[in-house]
């Protein structure tokens, strides 16, 4: 079997064993080009590539200036490749093993202040007609369930049209869970399903999703959302640079632990397998608490 053969089989194996989503088979297949694409800068391959030929690899990614987390997820998709080949024996050695991987900070995530979301769905609901309706619609779900982006845009039309209090969401794995919707949320669906039939494409009355869009895929795209996202922050004077939609999913986290919250609960709400993943948000919302203790506090401000 090709090298190219064993990046086929180890993708299907982290499908069919792991489980794992669209989203990462196609990141760690598009690493794998790039690590294959280098070797060959060097006359080599993923199949023949020695020891030094790895870590020339891990070398190149930290001085190409991809961000850290690109840099340490390429590395990770070539050490669980030569893993999977090493037990396949179709190697008698893991050339990745001896390359140790850099240890990288955790950064702490963006996050809005309570006034700065309001501020944000106040000014994605004042555009005109209906692209108000659904964008103040898609801020509040986004801020009041913590949906991920993909998650998000691929609601179909039935979750929503009874006005339940919880949706059931598939998440990364196919991995469900219940997402919370508020009493706001819910008024801005029921808003917003008043003007839906004008998103739909022509002749696609029966179009299932909830976002319906004019696109190839027939609903609006995450990118889309997104850039009318920095549209909202900037027409509500909030930098766009700190506003995305993943950042309306940390400020669900962080207020929530704010307001007293178990951990244990957000991990569920969020879909994290892992508790290490949400405990980020308790430094988050520890280092708001300490700013507000240090300008608020009058002991504070007389030191």
């Amino acid at each position: 079997m090709s090298g190219a053969g064993w990046v086929e089989a180890f993708l299907e194996m982290m499908s069919v064993e792991r489980a794992s989503a669209k989203n990462t088979l196609t990141a760690y297949g598009k690493d794998l080009a790039d690590a294959q694409a280098f070797l060959a800068s060097r006359s080599n391959s993923l199949a023949q590539a020695s020891a030094e030929d790895v870590e020339a690899y891990f070398n190149a990614l930290s001085d190409r200036g991809l961000s850290p987390a690109t840099a340490a997820r390429r590395r990770a998709a070539v050490r669980q490749f030569y893993r999977f080949v090493l037990g396949e024996g179709w190697r008698a050695d893991d050339p990745s093993r001896r390359v140790e991987a850099p240890k990288k900070g955790r950064p702490l995530p963006k996050v809005l202040s309570r006034d700065e979301v309001d501020r944000i769905i106040a000014a994605a609901s004042a555009r005109d007609g209906g692209q108000g309706l659904r964008l103040g619609c898609m801020v509040e779900l986004a801020y009041a369930s913590g949906l991920r982006i993909s998650e998000l845009t691929a609601l179909p039309l039935s979750v929503l049209a009874k006005d339940p209090a919880y949706l059931i969401v598939k998440g990364k794995a196919g991995k469900e869970r219940l997402a919370p919707l508020n009493d706001a949320a819910r008024a801005a669906v029921k808003a917003y399903l008043e003007a839906r039939k004008a998103f739909l494409p022509k002749g696609d009355a029966a179009n299932p999703w909830l976002f319906p869009s004019h696109g190839k895929s027939g609903r609006l795209t995450p990118r889309r959302f997104a850039q009318l996202l920095d549209e909202a922050a900037a027409d509500a004077g909030i930098d766009p640079a700190r506003v995305s939609p993943h950042v309306l999913r940390h400020a669900f986290a962080t207020h929530l632990l704010e307001g007293g919250a178990d951990l244990r609960v957000v991990q569920k709400l969020l879909g994290h397998a892992d508790i290490s993943t949400t405990q980020i948000y308790t430094h988050v919302a520890g280092e708001r608490l300490r700013e507000v203790m240090d300008t608020k506090h009058p002991l504070a401000k007389k030191r």
